[in-house]
């Protein structure tokens, strides 16, 4: 099987392998892509915490998207972990410089716990350079209240955020509805022209460490193969919602998703 496509990843490390760029990595490749990185932090965790995190120097970060794409063009680009405004001015001025069209930010900026991972500054910056710049972000509801400065209980102020940050100058957004108390899972994707409900089930498990960063690289994948925009928000979602459903229960704590549920082994391999 050949790659279908090229993507650069731009995002943290995992060292428990289930987010950030190893969660990041196995999203591109396990839907049959090529991947690429760069790195902005390396973080010591397990399914139970982040013990410690270890910044990237911002012209290590540039130096690697640039670098990297200067030879191998990517299709598509996945943005995460952007951990200060020096980093992020180096994101903006690598993807400028490489002008690669199809760019997916999850803002990164809250941890599983709830704990805030980046400072006020940071989140402006990224208000001002870089939410304009990508095709779509992809918050889910503690990172949209961030942004908008909102409270989000409903699908309704799911909907009312969408429309403030496009207000911001972001193109599309897909805000994510895990945290939502509901029976179902509403994930909705909001630009000048259209309002989009995907609606699914969801799982009863506390093993969901990596989707928000296993959602962009699905969809960022999904683009650098040609589709459309709905439909890569749609296979994104069944995606992780596949890879959910494994319930792999790795760990003391929060445990991750099955990445591999997309792969079919051949019998000469099982």
């Amino acid at each position: 099987m050949l790659p279908k496509s090229k993507v650069l990843i731009i995002a943290g490390s995992d060292s428990s392998g289930g987010a950030g760029i190893q969660a990041d990595i196995k999203t591109v490749t396990s839907l049959g892509s090529y991947a690429m990185s760069a790195i902005t932090a390396v973080t010591s965790q397990n399914t139970l915490g982040v013990k410690s995190i270890v910044p990237i120097s911002p012209i290590e970060v540039y130096n690697q998207i640039y670098f990297t794409s200067e030879d191998i063009k990517p299709d598509a680009i996945k943005i995460g972990m952007l951990h200060s405004q020096k980093v992020i001015d180096a994101v903006f001025k690598g993807i400028k410089k490489i002008k690669t069209k199809k760019i997916v930010l999850d803002p990164v900026m809250v941890a599983k716990g709830g704990a805030k991972l980046i400072n006020n500054s940071a989140i402006m910056d990224i208000k001002n350079k870089l939410l304009n710049k990508v095709f779509l972000l992809t918050p889910n509801i503690p990172e949209a209240e961030l942004l908008t400065n909102s409270k989000i209980n409903t699908i309704k102020d799911m909907i009312k955020a969408g429309k403030d940050l496009v207000n911001f100058g972001a193109k599309n957004i897909l805000i994510k509805g895990g945290h939502l108390k509901s029976k179902n899972l509403f994930d909705i994707l909001i630009n000048k022209s259209q309002i989009r409900i995907f609606k699914n089930r969801k799982y009863n498990t506390k093993n969901t460490h990596g989707t928000g960063c296993t959602l962009s690289s699905a969809i960022a994948t999904n683009l650098s193969c040609g589709k459309n925009l709905i439909n890569s928000c749609e296979l994104g979602i069944k995606y992780v919602n596949e890879a959910i459903k494994s319930n792999l229960n790795y760990g003391k704590g929060r445990g991750p998703i099955n990445h591999l549920n997309s792969i079919i082994l051949e019998k000469k391999f099982k």
